[in-house]
């Protein structure tokens, strides 16, 4: 196959199938995915009920893939940035190769032409599940605001990789995951994608939502994704955690759930934050008076207020932080995220960061839950004279 040889083959799809009473999938699609190792090209089987996914070194693909429609099926569809191949057999065994314009994606060089690129463009089984595609691959008109929103959450996952450890599983705490759609796409990149182990914890209170959720990670084969029901401040099965998630905990859980990151020392925390009632019933300041005075105005403030305590408290134990727009705001007002990266960040640096969040929650006669959820044990220590 000398197209998946020279890494031509942006996408391929073997159809047709040979002997309908057989145990070959319906369909089989492959495209080039980079792991960590280097160039594979991911197989994807297409069973009636499930898919199921395998990557091939780039070096071996060609000849399994060779192997595969001979055993198989008796059509194949190879897109190349310079143009698509058909492979037609017949039922002796005769191939006729049919050329077309090229069709997938990068192949006009116009950046007009180009179709927007997503970290997830190609069909899952998950989003299958989840009803955000149908089973032909398409996604759904009144779900696309959600797949927007998952390509974006990816988009900011793959930042953090580097920050991610490669000689161990990476383990995973979602706090509050409800139906999942952000848990499960995660799992897929990080496994599927990028060739990751991994251990997901999905945590939530309402159990029927656990219970699909463990169902549909069971089916699609997500070994390393378990679904527990409880409450985020009383979580204790878990002394560490690489990446902790937490989107639309209400209040002050997202702050519990912020805690045990920082706690389990955690390299990475994204969170997206709900309601944020605790600093609307405490901001004070003679000074903002006009704005406070007016209870819509007050509760927009006491949301930035919030989240601007918790980046600076994040800061002060040694996070680099970042606050991100998740969506597009005319979809949800709440489109915040908070990206935080543990860094080697000098005690002095840490001490000033503290200071200053000090000088802002006086200003506004607060006093967040996260600042007592953290201790003061870890707070920084007085930076001594001299010291950089």
């Amino acid at each position: 196959m000398r197209w998946v040889d020279e890494g031509l083959v942006l996408q391929a799809t073997l159809s047709q199938l040979r002997r309908k009473d057989g145990d070959a999938p319906a369909r089989t699609t492959i495209r080039p995915v980079q792991l960590k190792d280097g160039l594979h090209y991911q197989f994807e089987y297409h069973y009636p009920n499930k898919a199921k996914h395998e990557n091939v070194p780039a070096a071996q693909a060609g000849e399994r893939i060779a192997e595969w429609i001979d055993a198989n099926y008796r059509q194949a569809l190879f897109k190349t940035k310079e143009a698509d191949y058909q492979i037609l057999f017949s039922k002796k065994g005769k191939a006729a190769v049919l050329k077309k314009p090229a069709s997938a994606q990068g192949a006009d060089t116009a950046d007009h032409n180009r179709k927007k690129n997503r970290v997830l463009d190609a069909p899952a089984p998950f989003l299958i599940e989840l009803g955000i595609m149908t089973a032909e691959g398409k996604v759904k008109d009144s779900k696309m605001d959600k797949y927007r929103q998952i390509n974006r959450f990816l988009e900011m996952v793959t930042d953090v990789l580097p920050h991610l450890p490669k000689d161990r599983p990476v383990k995973v705490i979602d706090f509050g995951c409800g139906k999942s759609y952000l848990t499960f796409a995660l799992y897929h990149l990080l496994v599927i994608e990028k060739g990751y182990e991994l251990q997901v914890v999905g945590l939530d209170l309402k159990a029927d939502v656990i219970a699909f959720c463990q169902s549909l990670a069971d089916k699609l084969g997500y070994e390393g994704l378990q679904f527990r029901v409880g409450d985020i401040a009383e979580y204790n099965e878990s002394a560490s955690a690489d990446m902790v998630v937490t989107l639309h905990a209400c209040d002050t859980a997202t702050d519990a759930a912020l805690a045990k990151a920082v706690g389990w020392g955690a390299q990475v925390i994204l969170s997206v934050p709900c309601c944020q009632h605790e600093l609307f019933r405490q901001i004070e300041n003679e000074n903002l008076k006009p704005l406070l005075s007016h209870g819509l105005l007050k509760e927009r403030f006491a949301a930035l207020a919030t989240d601007a305590a918790r980046g600076a408290l994040l800061e002060s134990v040694g996070y680099k932080v970042q606050m991100l727009e998740f969506i597009d705001p005319e979809h949800t007002p709440k489109n915040l995220l908070i990206r935080a990266v543990a860094a080697a960040v000098p005690e002095s640096v840490k001490r000033r960061k503290w200071d200053e969040y000090v000088q802002y929650r006086n200003m506004l006669s607060i006093d967040p839950y996260l600042e007592k959820a953290l201790g003061e044990e870890r707070r920084p220590r007085p930076v001594i004279e001299g010291e950089h």
